[in-house]
Protein backbone atom coordinates (compact mmCIF):
# COMPACT_ATOMS: atom_id res chain seq x y z
CA UNK A 1 0.00 0.00 0.00
CA UNK A 2 1.12 3.16 -0.79
CA UNK A 3 0.22 6.58 0.44
CA UNK A 4 -0.07 9.47 -2.39
CA UNK A 5 1.45 12.61 -1.02
CA UNK A 6 -0.41 15.04 -3.68
CA UNK A 7 -2.74 17.30 -2.23
CA UNK A 8 -5.55 16.86 -4.99
CA UNK A 9 -5.11 12.97 -4.86
CA UNK A 10 -5.63 13.38 -0.65
CA UNK A 11 -8.59 15.62 -1.27
CA UNK A 12 -10.25 13.25 -3.59
CA UNK A 13 -10.14 10.40 -1.32
CA UNK A 14 -12.49 11.77 0.79
CA UNK A 15 -15.01 11.78 -2.16
CA UNK A 16 -14.84 8.03 -2.16
CA UNK A 17 -15.88 7.83 1.42
CA UNK A 18 -19.18 5.39 2.12
CA UNK A 19 -20.10 5.81 5.61
CA UNK A 20 -22.52 2.98 5.39
CA UNK A 21 -19.96 0.59 4.08
CA UNK A 22 -17.39 2.14 6.97
CA UNK A 23 -19.87 1.12 9.48
CA UNK A 24 -20.62 -2.34 8.64
CA UNK A 25 -17.16 -3.63 7.75
CA UNK A 26 -14.54 -1.59 9.63
CA UNK A 27 -13.18 -3.64 12.24
CA UNK A 28 -12.37 -5.93 9.13
CA UNK A 29 -8.72 -5.55 7.88
CA UNK A 30 -10.15 -5.71 4.61
CA UNK A 31 -13.41 -3.08 5.51
CA UNK A 32 -14.33 0.07 3.70
CA UNK A 33 -12.05 2.05 5.74
CA UNK A 34 -10.87 5.42 5.21
CA UNK A 35 -6.73 5.62 4.99
CA UNK A 36 -7.53 9.64 5.78
CA UNK A 37 -5.85 9.17 9.46
CA UNK A 38 -1.52 10.28 7.95
CA UNK A 39 -3.32 12.78 6.41
CA UNK A 40 -5.63 14.27 9.42
CA UNK A 41 -2.84 13.82 11.95
CA UNK A 42 -0.19 15.56 9.57
CA UNK A 43 -2.53 18.55 9.64
CA UNK A 44 -2.97 18.39 5.65
CA UNK A 45 -6.76 17.90 5.64
CA UNK A 46 -9.03 17.90 8.87
CA UNK A 47 -11.54 15.62 10.77
CA UNK A 48 -13.82 19.13 9.95
CA UNK A 49 -12.72 19.34 6.36
CA UNK A 50 -13.98 15.30 5.81
CA UNK A 51 -16.75 15.63 7.91
CA UNK A 52 -18.45 18.76 5.92
CA UNK A 53 -17.24 17.38 2.45
CA UNK A 54 -19.03 14.26 3.14
CA UNK A 55 -22.45 15.74 4.49
CA UNK A 56 -22.11 17.82 1.41
CA UNK A 57 -22.31 14.85 -1.06
CA UNK A 58 -25.45 14.23 0.53
CA UNK A 59 -25.24 11.50 2.81
CA UNK A 60 -27.56 12.38 5.61
CA UNK A 61 -26.37 13.10 8.96
CA UNK A 62 -28.29 10.39 10.80
CA UNK A 63 -27.13 7.92 9.19
CA UNK A 64 -23.73 8.52 9.39
CA UNK A 65 -23.00 8.74 13.03
CA UNK A 66 -20.41 5.63 13.47
CA UNK A 67 -18.52 7.36 10.64
CA UNK A 68 -18.40 10.86 12.68
CA UNK A 69 -18.16 9.12 15.76
CA UNK A 70 -14.82 7.72 14.61
CA UNK A 71 -13.57 10.89 13.46
CA UNK A 72 -14.53 12.58 16.49
CA UNK A 73 -12.19 10.53 18.79
CA UNK A 74 -9.53 12.00 17.07
CA UNK A 75 -10.80 15.60 18.44
CA UNK A 76 -11.49 13.84 21.38
CA UNK A 77 -8.07 12.57 21.83
CA UNK A 78 -6.39 16.11 21.12
CA UNK A 79 -8.55 17.88 23.50
CA UNK A 80 -7.41 15.44 26.16
CA UNK A 81 -3.43 16.18 25.54
CA UNK A 82 -4.05 19.63 25.62
CA UNK A 83 -6.22 19.76 28.78
CA UNK A 84 -3.49 17.57 30.09
CA UNK A 85 -0.11 17.61 28.50
CA UNK A 86 2.60 15.74 29.50
CA UNK A 87 0.28 13.73 32.32
CA UNK A 88 -0.61 11.71 29.12
CA UNK A 89 2.50 10.05 29.03
CA UNK A 90 1.80 8.31 32.41
CA UNK A 91 -0.85 6.19 33.37
CA UNK A 92 -3.70 8.69 33.24
CA UNK A 93 -6.92 7.15 34.97
CA UNK A 94 -5.39 4.04 36.78
CA UNK A 95 -2.49 2.42 37.29
CA UNK A 96 -1.62 -0.40 34.92
CA UNK A 97 -1.23 -3.65 36.60
CA UNK A 98 0.41 -6.29 36.45
CA UNK A 99 3.66 -4.96 35.39
CA UNK A 100 6.52 -7.33 34.69
CA UNK A 101 8.57 -4.94 32.38
CA UNK A 102 8.93 -1.88 30.28
CA UNK A 103 9.98 -3.65 26.87
CA UNK A 104 8.42 -4.59 24.13
CA UNK A 105 8.60 -8.92 23.61
CA UNK A 106 10.94 -9.68 20.71
CA UNK A 107 8.48 -11.69 19.11
CA UNK A 108 6.51 -8.46 18.66
CA UNK A 109 9.48 -6.71 17.20
CA UNK A 110 10.18 -9.97 14.96
CA UNK A 111 6.67 -10.03 14.03
CA UNK A 112 7.25 -13.90 15.19
CA UNK A 113 4.26 -14.14 17.52
CA UNK A 114 2.63 -17.14 15.87
CA UNK A 115 -0.37 -15.10 15.62
CA UNK A 116 -0.96 -14.57 11.78
CA UNK A 117 -3.20 -11.65 11.91
CA UNK A 118 -0.86 -9.57 14.57
CA UNK A 119 2.49 -10.83 12.05
CA UNK A 120 0.77 -9.66 9.03
CA UNK A 121 -0.28 -6.49 10.45
CA UNK A 122 3.14 -5.86 12.10
CA UNK A 123 5.04 -6.52 8.75
CA UNK A 124 2.24 -4.29 7.00
CA UNK A 125 3.26 -1.28 9.35
CA UNK A 126 7.46 -2.28 8.71
CA UNK A 127 6.54 -1.80 4.84
CA UNK A 128 4.28 0.65 4.87
CA UNK A 129 3.64 2.72 7.88
CA UNK A 130 0.27 1.35 7.84
CA UNK A 131 -1.87 -0.75 10.44
CA UNK A 132 -5.27 -1.28 10.70
CA UNK A 133 -7.04 -0.26 13.82
CA UNK A 134 -8.13 -3.49 14.93
CA UNK A 135 -4.89 -4.86 14.53
CA UNK A 136 -3.32 -2.22 16.87
CA UNK A 137 -5.69 -3.33 19.57
CA UNK A 138 -4.95 -6.52 19.13
CA UNK A 139 -0.93 -5.96 18.99
CA UNK A 140 -1.37 -3.72 22.00
CA UNK A 141 -3.58 -6.45 24.20
CA UNK A 142 -1.08 -8.82 23.50
CA UNK A 143 1.98 -6.55 24.86
CA UNK A 144 -0.15 -5.25 27.66
CA UNK A 145 -2.03 -7.95 28.89
CA UNK A 146 -0.46 -11.30 27.53
CA UNK A 147 3.61 -10.27 27.84
CA UNK A 148 2.21 -7.69 30.98
CA UNK A 149 4.98 -4.93 29.64
CA UNK A 150 3.61 -1.37 30.28
CA UNK A 151 2.20 0.06 27.57
CA UNK A 152 4.64 3.47 26.93
CA UNK A 153 7.72 2.17 25.75
CA UNK A 154 5.72 0.07 23.25
CA UNK A 155 3.05 2.49 22.24
CA UNK A 156 6.30 4.98 21.20
CA UNK A 157 7.60 1.88 19.32
CA UNK A 158 4.50 2.03 17.02
CA UNK A 159 4.11 5.36 17.03
CA UNK A 160 7.54 5.46 15.62
CA UNK A 161 6.88 3.66 12.50
CA UNK A 162 3.35 4.49 11.93
CA UNK A 163 2.75 7.68 8.57
CA UNK A 164 -0.60 8.64 10.79
CA UNK A 165 1.35 9.15 14.16
CA UNK A 166 -0.53 10.64 16.76
CA UNK A 167 0.75 10.64 20.14
CA UNK A 168 -2.85 11.68 21.65
CA UNK A 169 -4.94 8.89 19.98
CA UNK A 170 -1.35 6.55 19.93
CA UNK A 171 -1.31 6.67 23.90
CA UNK A 172 -4.32 7.19 25.24
CA UNK A 173 -5.97 4.08 23.17
CA UNK A 174 -2.44 1.91 24.58
CA UNK A 175 -3.64 2.93 28.22
CA UNK A 176 -6.99 1.95 27.34
CA UNK A 177 -6.28 -1.27 26.10
CA UNK A 178 -4.30 -1.87 29.11
CA UNK A 179 -6.63 -0.63 31.94
CA UNK A 180 -4.73 2.12 32.32
CA UNK A 181 -7.37 5.01 30.79
CA UNK A 182 -9.89 2.49 31.10
CA UNK A 183 -12.22 0.65 33.93
CA UNK A 184 -11.44 -2.88 32.42
CA UNK A 185 -8.52 -4.11 30.12
CA UNK A 186 -9.13 -4.94 26.20
CA UNK A 187 -8.30 -8.86 25.26
CA UNK A 188 -9.08 -10.62 21.91
CA UNK A 189 -8.69 -14.54 21.32
CA UNK A 190 -7.63 -16.51 18.36
CA UNK A 191 -11.28 -17.08 17.50
CA UNK A 192 -12.19 -12.88 17.40
CA UNK A 193 -8.87 -12.50 15.30
CA UNK A 194 -9.65 -14.92 13.33
CA UNK A 195 -13.17 -13.23 12.22
CA UNK A 196 -11.67 -9.85 11.71
CA UNK A 197 -8.19 -10.98 9.87
CA UNK A 198 -9.41 -13.50 7.91
CA UNK A 199 -7.50 -15.93 8.95
CA UNK A 200 -8.39 -19.95 10.29
CA UNK A 201 -5.87 -20.51 13.18
CA UNK A 202 -6.16 -23.00 15.56
CA UNK A 203 -4.01 -24.43 18.58
CA UNK A 204 -2.16 -20.99 19.09
CA UNK A 205 -1.73 -19.73 22.47
CA UNK A 206 -4.24 -17.48 21.22
CA UNK A 207 -6.96 -19.86 20.78
CA UNK A 208 -8.66 -20.53 24.34
CA UNK A 209 -11.77 -19.34 25.71
CA UNK A 210 -12.38 -15.40 27.37
CA UNK A 211 -12.74 -16.82 30.49
CA UNK A 212 -9.05 -17.38 30.59
CA UNK A 213 -8.44 -14.07 30.61
CA UNK A 214 -10.21 -13.29 33.50
CA UNK A 215 -8.04 -11.93 36.47
CA UNK A 216 -9.51 -13.28 39.56
CA UNK A 217 -12.00 -10.54 40.99
CA UNK A 218 -10.50 -7.96 39.11
CA UNK A 219 -13.77 -6.07 38.31
CA UNK A 220 -14.58 -6.25 42.17
CA UNK A 221 -10.96 -6.11 43.56
CA UNK A 222 -8.86 -4.47 41.92
CA UNK A 223 -5.15 -5.49 42.74
CA UNK A 224 -2.72 -2.89 43.98
CA UNK A 225 -0.31 -4.92 42.80
CA UNK A 226 0.33 -8.08 41.12
CA UNK A 227 3.02 -10.34 39.15
CA UNK A 228 1.99 -12.88 35.59
CA UNK A 229 1.63 -15.87 38.62
CA UNK A 230 -1.06 -14.32 40.30
CA UNK A 231 -3.22 -14.10 37.31
CA UNK A 232 -4.97 -16.69 35.42
CA UNK A 233 -3.63 -16.19 32.27
CA UNK A 234 0.30 -16.82 32.53
CA UNK A 235 1.94 -15.39 29.93
CA UNK A 236 3.30 -16.98 27.22
CA UNK A 237 6.20 -18.70 26.19
CA UNK A 238 6.59 -16.73 22.97
CA UNK A 239 6.34 -13.48 24.45
CA UNK A 240 8.62 -13.56 27.53
CA UNK A 241 12.15 -12.22 26.08
CA UNK A 242 11.22 -8.29 25.83
CA UNK A 243 13.88 -5.61 24.42
CA UNK A 244 14.25 -2.01 25.28
CA UNK A 245 14.47 0.50 21.78
CA UNK A 246 16.66 2.95 20.99
CA UNK A 247 14.48 5.11 18.84
CA UNK A 248 16.28 7.64 16.86
CA UNK A 249 15.14 10.26 14.40
CA UNK A 250 16.85 10.62 11.12
CA UNK A 251 16.47 14.55 10.81
CA UNK A 252 17.95 16.37 7.43
CA UNK A 253 20.72 18.21 8.04
CA UNK A 254 20.32 21.94 8.89
CA UNK A 255 21.01 24.03 6.47
CA UNK A 256 20.12 28.25 6.34
CA UNK A 257 17.00 29.33 5.28
CA UNK A 258 16.19 32.35 3.54
CA UNK A 259 13.56 35.06 4.87
CA UNK A 260 12.12 38.20 4.26
CA UNK A 261 11.62 40.58 7.73
CA UNK A 262 9.09 42.81 6.09
CA UNK A 263 6.90 39.50 5.84
CA UNK A 264 4.71 37.43 8.28
CA UNK A 265 6.63 34.12 9.11
CA UNK A 266 4.18 31.17 9.07
CA UNK A 267 5.67 28.26 11.19
CA UNK A 268 4.63 24.48 10.00
CA UNK A 269 5.82 20.99 12.08
CA UNK A 270 5.22 17.52 11.81
CA UNK A 271 1.17 18.28 13.15
CA UNK A 272 0.67 20.95 10.83
CA UNK A 273 1.38 20.59 6.63
CA UNK A 274 -1.68 22.24 5.72
CA UNK A 275 -1.53 23.54 2.09
CA UNK A 276 -4.19 26.17 2.13
CA UNK A 277 -3.54 27.85 5.58
CA UNK A 278 -3.43 31.05 4.60
CA UNK A 279 -2.22 30.35 1.60
CA UNK A 280 -3.21 33.48 -0.65
CA UNK A 281 -1.02 35.38 1.85
CA UNK A 282 2.67 36.82 1.02
CA UNK A 283 4.73 35.25 3.64
CA UNK A 284 7.92 33.34 4.60
CA UNK A 285 6.96 29.37 5.22
CA UNK A 286 8.98 27.30 7.39
CA UNK A 287 8.58 23.89 8.08
CA UNK A 288 10.21 23.83 12.31
CA UNK A 289 12.02 20.38 13.20
CA UNK A 290 13.06 20.93 16.77
CA UNK A 291 15.49 17.87 17.51
CA UNK A 292 13.91 18.56 21.23
CA UNK A 293 10.43 17.18 20.16
CA UNK A 294 11.93 14.20 18.00
CA UNK A 295 13.94 13.12 20.93
CA UNK A 296 10.74 12.73 22.70
CA UNK A 297 8.52 11.51 20.52
CA UNK A 298 11.31 9.76 17.74
CA UNK A 299 9.80 8.69 14.11
CA UNK A 300 10.93 6.82 11.64
CA UNK A 301 13.12 7.59 7.82
CA UNK A 302 9.88 6.95 6.12
CA UNK A 303 7.74 8.61 8.45
CA UNK A 304 10.27 12.06 7.92
CA UNK A 305 10.41 10.93 4.14
CA UNK A 306 6.68 11.15 3.98
CA UNK A 307 6.06 14.58 5.84
CA UNK A 308 8.83 16.05 3.29
CA UNK A 309 7.01 14.68 0.68
CA UNK A 310 3.40 16.13 2.05
CA UNK A 311 5.82 19.86 2.14
CA UNK A 312 5.99 20.38 -1.09
CA UNK A 313 2.26 21.09 -1.28
CA UNK A 314 2.97 23.96 0.03
CA UNK A 315 4.58 26.54 -2.05
CA UNK A 316 7.98 28.09 -0.99
CA UNK A 317 7.97 25.87 2.39
CA UNK A 318 11.73 25.83 3.60
CA UNK A 319 13.06 23.29 6.35
CA UNK A 320 14.41 24.84 9.44
CA UNK A 321 16.23 21.89 11.89
CA UNK A 322 16.60 23.47 15.11
CA UNK A 323 14.78 24.82 18.49
CA UNK A 324 12.00 27.29 18.30
CA UNK A 325 13.75 29.87 20.18
CA UNK A 326 17.05 29.55 17.91
CA UNK A 327 15.03 30.10 14.78
CA UNK A 328 13.17 33.22 15.81
CA UNK A 329 16.63 34.52 17.88
CA UNK A 330 19.07 33.28 14.69
CA UNK A 331 16.31 35.17 12.01
CA UNK A 332 15.01 38.36 14.73
CA UNK A 333 12.06 36.84 13.66
CA UNK A 334 8.74 39.24 14.77
CA UNK A 335 5.32 38.71 12.99
CA UNK A 336 5.23 35.00 13.98
CA UNK A 337 2.11 32.52 12.91
CA UNK A 338 1.66 28.92 13.94
CA UNK A 339 -1.27 26.52 14.40
CA UNK A 340 -2.50 25.33 18.10
CA UNK A 341 -1.31 22.20 19.14
CA UNK A 342 0.15 20.54 22.78
CA UNK A 343 4.06 20.57 21.62
CA UNK A 344 3.52 23.92 20.19
CA UNK A 345 2.96 25.53 23.64
CA UNK A 346 6.77 26.64 23.83
CA UNK A 347 6.10 29.13 20.39
CA UNK A 348 5.22 32.91 20.65
CA UNK A 349 3.34 35.09 18.02
CA UNK A 350 -0.24 34.39 16.78
CA UNK A 351 -1.86 31.14 17.46
CA UNK A 352 -4.38 30.09 14.55
CA UNK A 353 -7.13 27.91 15.80
CA UNK A 354 -7.06 24.92 14.15
CA UNK A 355 -10.44 22.97 12.55
CA UNK A 356 -12.47 21.62 15.06
CA UNK A 357 -15.49 19.43 13.84
CA UNK A 358 -17.19 20.33 16.98
CA UNK A 359 -16.93 23.96 20.23
CA UNK A 360 -15.75 21.36 23.00
CA UNK A 361 -13.04 21.88 24.65
CA UNK A 362 -11.09 20.41 27.65
CA UNK A 363 -11.17 17.40 29.27
CA UNK A 364 -13.42 14.77 28.98
CA UNK A 365 -12.50 11.14 30.78
CA UNK A 366 -15.11 9.26 28.51
CA UNK A 367 -15.90 9.37 24.75
CA UNK A 368 -19.16 9.16 24.75
CA UNK A 369 -19.23 12.40 27.76
CA UNK A 370 -17.41 14.09 24.25
CA UNK A 371 -19.87 12.51 22.10
CA UNK A 372 -23.11 13.57 24.48
CA UNK A 373 -21.93 17.19 23.62
CA UNK A 374 -21.00 16.87 20.01
CA UNK A 375 -24.27 15.24 18.95
CA UNK A 376 -26.15 18.63 20.01
CA UNK A 377 -24.49 20.31 17.45
CA UNK A 378 -24.23 18.18 14.61
CA UNK A 379 -26.77 18.54 12.19
CA UNK A 380 -30.34 15.87 12.54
Amino acid sequence: MNFTTDYDEIVSLIDKIDPSSYAKSRNYIDGAVTRLSPYISRGVISTKQVLERTLERGFEPGKMEKFTQELAWRDHWQQNWIAKGREINSDLKRTQTPVSNTGVPAAVLNAHTGIDGIDQGIQELYATGYMHNHVRMYTAAMVCNMAYSHWLNPARWMYFNLLDADWASNALSWQWVAGANANKKYVANQENINRYCHTSQQGTFLDVDYSVFKYPNYEENPPKSASPTDLDYKTPDELIETKLLSLITPLPEKTAVSVLAEIPTYIYNWYNLDPKWDSERKANRVLLLEPSIFEEYPISEKSVAFMLNLGKNIAGLQVYVGEFSKFVDEYQLKDIHFKEHPLNSHYRGIEHSRDWMFDIKGFHSSFFGFWKKAKKQFRY
